[in-house]
């Protein structure tokens, strides 16, 4: 029986891709673990292996198509010993038509009725499964309860032999599981002006409209949710730099040499506010929080994104445990991170999750500004640029190097007083830099 393609999730939030790239056409035969396609999400580019054995049939989603739905039908494979009659004649349930994209009005109740057409079982856990589309066919003939089966496809998807396996083991069908409550509704957030509102203002000619990507659809849905649901308010205060600059000219004068007889690290300011802020987030543990309308969530290690600038957007890769690393570390990592990032290469798990965020513009000559928090962090840190300022000490008067940083806080997780706190420990841990690495 033909064996469904579908655009892949490649990560929890996923919703909709962009299929870049064929790298298989009809005719060709595939293995488990070929390469299929290149998908674009919002922010990476990445391929996608085959799991199941056969021969492609159909591709029923060109190249470059844009907005595909997550487990839309993008191509079908046939088994050994099928041809293309087979994918005629098989069954409108076994090779549904891609479905148009619904309106906005109607998408919560599209993505509601989808899990009923699936045809195997859910999970009793209530948790995704990845499993390809003929394990779970013959998972649910068989009364298997596919979420009990290991899987050994790649990155642990289930395939037909993990099913026949359990099969022949005897994994018991799954019970049936009580009404899963209904996840809260997104709050409704108000509309912009309508397009040909914008359009009237200025004259037909006098401009070129440039489409918008998937990367600046999903940051202007995320920052302007951000702005209309979580409660922002903004601490700021000034950091004397020039202990810090020392320290920083110190270390990087002793770096040795790698392989390539260049210095191993060179530590920018940026990767000291990293480090301070992990060590900050362990100072002041009640800071280290997610909010959740059930429960708030108490973080035990430092897990610092970083704002990347790139082509059309940003991304924000996360130095995960940094209160557990060196600054030449944190560097190394960085400069990988950003390099991957403009390309596109960063894999899901290194730009999910995160603690807290940095955003730093003072590279640009920016001497403050706020920064838009990133759900589900409840803190993020807008770094300006150093300068030198006149400062009063005692009596005097003297020229220091200052820094002005300003922490945006999620007040539903993080009070002013804790915010407050919070943003000291950081001031506290950059003018005096040797105490972190104690």
């Amino acid at each position: 029986m033909p064996i469904n393609i579908t655009m892949p999730a490649l990560s929890p939030t996923m919703e909709e891709g962009k299929l870049a790239k064929w790298l298989v056409k009809e005719g060709d035969a595939v293995t488990s673990g070929d390469l299929l396609a290149e998908i674009e999400t919002d922010k990476a580019t990445m391929e996608v292996e085959a799991v199941d054995e056969g021969t492609v049939g159909k591709i029923l989603i060109a190249e470059g198509t844009d907005a595909v739905k997550v487990n839309e039908v993008i191509a079908v494979l046939l088994e050994e010993g099928e041809d293309a009659s087979a994918i005629s004649a098989a069954p409108a349930a076994a090779i549904p038509a891609p479905v148009p994209a619904a309106p906005a009005a109607e998408e919560s109740a599209a993505s509601a009725a989808a899990p009923a057409a699936a045809p195997a079982p859910a999970a009793s856990s209530g948790a995704r499964v990845f499993a390809s589309p003929l394990a779970k066919r013959i998972a649910g003939m068989e009364g298997i309860d596919i979420s009990a089966v290991s899987g050994s496809g790649p990155h642990g998807r289930i395939v037909k032999r993990d099913v026949e396996a359990a099969l022949a083991s005897g994994v018991a069908a799954p019970q049936a599981a009580a009404p899963a409550a209904a996840p809260a509704a997104k709050p409704a957030l108000a509309p912009g002006m309508a397009d040909d509102a914008v359009l009237r203002m200025y004259s037909e000619g006098s401009y070129e409209v440039a489409p918008h990507d998937g990367m600046r659809r999903i940051i202007a849905e995320r920052l302007t949710e951000a702005k209309q649901t979580i409660p922002h308010f903004y601490l700021s205060v000034d950091v004397q730099l020039d202990a810090l600059l020392a320290l920083r000219a110190e270390i990087n004068g002793r770096a040795t040499a790698g392989p390539d007889g260049k210095p191993g690290y060179k530590v920018s300011v940026n990767d000291f506010v990293i480090k301070a802020m992990g060590a900050a987030l362990q100072q002041v543990p009640d800071a280290n929080v997610t909010w959740t309308d059930g429960g708030m969530l108490h973080h035990k290690g430092s897990d610092v994104g970083v704002a990347v600038a790139i082509p059309g957007g940003l991304l924000t890769p996360v130095v995960r445990n940094v209160e557990a690393k060196g600054l030449a570390k944190i560097s190394n990592e960085m400069k990988d991170f950003a390099a991957r990032a403009r390309d596109r290469k960063l894999m899901p798990e290194e730009y999910q999750g995160g603690t807290t965020a940095v955003s730093n513009l003072g590279m640009f000559g920016i001497k403050d500004f706020s920064a838009v928090i990133n759900p589900p962090h409840a803190t993020i840190l807008a770094v300006g640029a150093g300068e030198k300022r006149t400062v009063i000490s005692g009596d005097e008067i003297k020229i220091a190097t200052i820094m002005t940083i300003t922490l945006s806080t999620d007040h539903r997780a993080v009070d002013g007083a804790l915010g407050a706190q919070f943003l000291t420990a950081i001031k506290n841990n950059l003018e005096h830099p040797a105490m972190m690495l104690v």
